[in-house]
């Protein structure tokens, strides 16, 4: 599984970062830092929390599936 996320269009409301810093760290400035980032096993569940935590909806979830 992946995350992917639009950087550009992140307005730094830090909601996925709430969720988990590790897997949604953010810049000085409080907006996501990463545009992709590979999940660790045992981590998917956080992964899509913080995917449906952001408001603006511009984090994707990318299932090794697709």
């Amino acid at each position: 599984m992946k995350i992917r996320i639009d950087k550009d269009a992140c307005v730094g409301n830090a909601r996925c970062a709430n969720v988990s810093e590790e897997l949604f760290p953010l810049d000085d400035d409080g907006y996501i830092s990463v545009v992709e980032v590979d999940v660790p096993e045992g981590m998917e569940q956080l992964a899509r929390r913080g995917a449906r935590a952001c408001p603006e909806r511009v984090i994707h979830i990318i299932d090794d599936e697709d």
